[in-house]
């Protein structure tokens, strides 16, 4: 049961991740653009990249792309090691502070994903806030 959890745990971790470099290389085309905006694909969520040039990936220089790559990369591999080390522990103890130090690992990255969604939120509402007052 352990292991199924611990399965499962990566398996939506590395989905997430997948999803928001989908996400990240959509807004590349054209037609993704407004679909992302107006919260269509994947459920509605537009992701990372989704924002198109309202301040996601698409308003980034190559460089800073890169970095953010390389520091999403950094986390992803931070939390497999933890994995790998909890599947290693043979101490029940040692195994359950490993897994709270992933966990709380998980935790930050979330609320910081949900913090800059909000802002994303924020910035979208500012920006169509004067365009609907024109459009009645």
């Amino acid at each position: 049961m352990k292991h199924l959890n611990q399965l499962t745990i990566a398996f939506s971790l590395l989905l997430s991740f997948s999803m928001a470099g989908f996400a990240g290389e959509s807004t590349s085309s054209p037609e993704s653009k407004g679909m992302n905006r107006m919260g269509g694909g994947m459920g509605g969520m537009g992701g990372m990249g989704g924002m198109g040039g309202m301040g996601g990936m698409g308003g980034m220089t190559e460089e800073q792309k890169e970095q953010h790559m390389r520091a999403m990369q950094e986390h992803m591999l931070r939390i497999h090691d933890l994995s790998n080390q909890i599947l290693a522990e043979k101490d029940p103890a040692k195994k359950e502070e490993l897994k709270k130090q992933q966990l709380d690992m998980l935790k930050a990255h979330h609320s910081q994903k949900m913090e800059h969604r909000q802002q994303g939120k924020k910035e979208r509402q500012k920006m169509v806030q004067p365009g609907s007052k024109s459009d009645q």
